[in-house]
């Protein structure tokens, strides 16, 4: 491979020269060994020849490292935590360069900053207080290009694109309450409106829409609290207008289907086939091997075959490359929002009226039945054996499992976790497995046609989970298999299911490191993918008030990030006025080509505009060149 920019030893210097790395494109093609030059924020040169460096040209030292376009997050919810901490650094540390949000029907850009918060708080476990404040403090704009305006005025760390979420545009068209009354319709103009704003969102380079119809994702607030989301409630003949619309454009149809019955993943594999017309891109969650429901992952290359064999479609699904393990206080996880009792004990907000129904002797037998079916549809395999608690006022209890002491107490599982929760509230901290534990099935389903990388709900469940590190997971796990001589995915192809692919399938102008490319770039040392990126952090998040969430650090495995040729994280550390004094990031439309942020020395924006100029100056949508990829 030599596609040097010949002219360049002549010509302009490089600005940032990526010295011996190995080179994966993001084409799926093998590692190369070659140097990466960068000129105002494109890669310029790919050689494996030594580039010319001078004396104003930065080096990034990457001998014995992989060199790979940066890694694309599909799934997040940074919807909110954008606004006021726009350069997402954990997600940044981790070599993601681009970011989706606005998925599982959820965005903030059509309905009031009070809707939104309660569209977004209790589904995605965030601070409801600190979500409107953030909104509050920032919110200003009520349709796409105004959304995109403020987006685009922000200091942005990475690459940023997303979906119109359907709740969102439901709810602010029929308003709130109607649109998530189960008797209540969009009548035909309402319906004309919903479209009329999808194909406005697009218009604005939004990559689809997203949908939800799990019934088991509630509303937060005091007004509707616990109705599913406006989403849940429309009808087979709202959800293929949206189809038609997204056909025609060749946009995305971002799912969530109903965790219980899955019936509906049908719906969704029909909607993609493209036999007598043209095909729909979608993608579904999701591909893992439950603890609750170990058959299920026998069914998706099956399905996936036939929509995309059979039918000629275009679907894919959802799949987060390491074990699912999650952490909740108390009984605040959305699991238990799975059975009647569990979301009783939820649509209380404050602890003291949870903790006195937990320990009323009708709930608990209530509990307890919705426990012990056997053949109820789950998620959580409710085995409390598999429940370790991990801290608590009665630090004798840290280290057994909820099962440990029930039976050393001589009482049911389900009854002693109440007792627990009962005396020990929010206190009580513990940590189980709903997913991926199985080696060889999560080796299997990494490789599988038609299943992607995603579903790492960056920006959500900030104290159940933390997969920030998601595309590092994966390739520690591709690494310690080649060395153990069983490989089941090659590094490129790895990087490329990081990169290429999800770039190809939502049609984002990111992952791949070619000469004319914006240079999105991650530099990795395969010595640091040595087991670190399964350790348990916790880190104070001030933006959203205090509230300590969980996060990773295995900051040896990521040496470099570097978002529109710019170093924007190295050995350890951001660079200076990184999130506040400057962009590196820029907004992605869909299908669309878009030149780097500015790389100047004078800031795009201040951090004053992050925190209260947002919600009074909307710039007009970039005036950069935007040409059709």
């Amino acid at each position: 491979m030599d596609t040097t920019d010949h002219a360049s030893p002549g010509g302009a210097d490089f600005d940032l020269v990526i010295r011996g790395g190995t080179v994966y494109d993001g084409t799926g093609a093998p590692g190369v060994r070659a140097d990466v030059g960068i000129r105002s924020g494109v890669v310029a040169a790919v050689s494996p020849a030594p580039l010319p460096v001078s004396a104003g040209t930065r080096v990034v030292e990457a001998d014995g490292r992989w060199v790979t376009p940066g890694f694309i997050d599909t799934h997040t919810h940074y919807d909110v935590e954008l606004l006021v901490s726009p350069g997402l650094g954990e997600s940044v540390r981790h070599g993601v360069t681009t970011v989706l949000v606005g998925n599982c029907s959820l965005s903030g850009v059509y309905s009031d900053t009070v809707d939104v918060a309660d569209l977004f708080s209790r589904v995605e476990a965030l601070p409801r207080d600190a979500v409107l404040d953030a909104l509050e403090r920032t919110k200003s704009w009520s349709d796409a290009a105004a959304w995109r305006s403020a987006v685009e005025s922000l200091p942005l760390g990475p690459n940023v694109a997303s979906f119109l979420g359907h709740s969102d545009v439901r709810a602010s068209v029929m308003g709130l309450g109607r649109s998530t009354d189960p008797e209540r319709s969009p009548n035909r103009q309402e319906r004309r409106e919903i479209a009329r704003r999808v194909d406005e969102a697009l218009d604005q380079g939004f990559l689809g829409v997203s949908t939800m119809t799990n019934p088991w994702d509630k509303m937060d607030g005091d007004r509707y609290r616990s109705r599913t989301l406006p989403s849940t409630h429309a009808s087979w003949k709202e959800f293929r207008q949206i189809s038609r619309i997204l056909r025609r454009r060749d946009r995305v149809l971002q799912g969530v289907p109903n965790l219980n019955t899955k019936v509906d993943v049908a719906f969704y594999v029909a909607t993609s086939t493209g036999l007598l017309r043209k095909p729909l891109r979608v993608s579904l969650l999701a591909a893992a091997d439950t603890l609750a429901e170990p058959w299920v992952n026998h069914i998706f290359r099956p399905l996936a075959w036939v929509a995309n064999s059979l039918g000629r479609g275009r679907f894919v699904w959802q799949h987060l490359p390491t074990t699912f393990k999650v952490w909740a206080d108390g009984i605040d996880l959305v699991v238990f929002e799975e059975f009647g009792s569990g979301r009783e004990a939820l649509h209380l907000k404050d602890e003291m009226a949870r903790t006195d129904l937990l320990a009323k002797e009708g709930y608990r037998r209530w509990f307890r039945r919705d426990f012990e079916k056997r053949f109820s549809p789950r998620v959580w395999h409710r085995d409390f054996d598999d429940a370790l608690i991990v801290a608590c006022p009665d630090e004798s209890l840290v280290g057994s499992t909820v099962g440990d002491v029930a039976r050393d107490r001589s009482l049911h599982p389900a009854d002693c976790f109440l007792d627990l929760v009962v005396e020990h509230g929010s206190d009580l901290r513990w940590t189980t497995t709903i997913a991926n534990a199985r080696e060889k099935v999560a080796n299997r389903l990494a490789r599988t046609p038609g299943v992607t990388i995603g579903f790492s709900d960056s920006g959500a469940h900030l104290r159940n989970m933390a997969f920030y590190n998601f595309g590092v997971r994966l390739l520690e796990r591709v690494h310690a298999a080649d060395r153990r001589g069983a490989p089941f995915l090659s590094v490129e192809e790895a990087v490329f299911k990081l990169t290429g692919e999800l770039a190809d399938f939502y049609r984002l102008d990111a992952g791949r490191i070619a000469p004319g490319r914006r240079a999105d770039v991650v530099v990795i040392d395969p010595a640091g993918l040595d087991g670190e990126s399964l350790d348990y952090h916790e880190e104070a998040m001030p933006e959203l008030g205090g509230i300590r969430r969980m996060v990773n650090r295995n900051d040896r495995a990521v040496t470099a990030t570097i978002i529109g040729g710019r170093v924007v994280w190295e050995d350890g550390q951001f660079a200076p006025g990184y999130g506040s004094d400057y962009a590196s990031g820029r907004f992605l439309p869909a299908g669309r080509r878009i030149n780097p942020a500015p790389t100047g020395s004078v800031p795009r924006v201040s951090r004053s505009a992050v925190h209260g100029q947002v919600n009074s100056t909307h710039t007009t949508a970039t005036t950069a060149a935007a040409t059709t990829m």
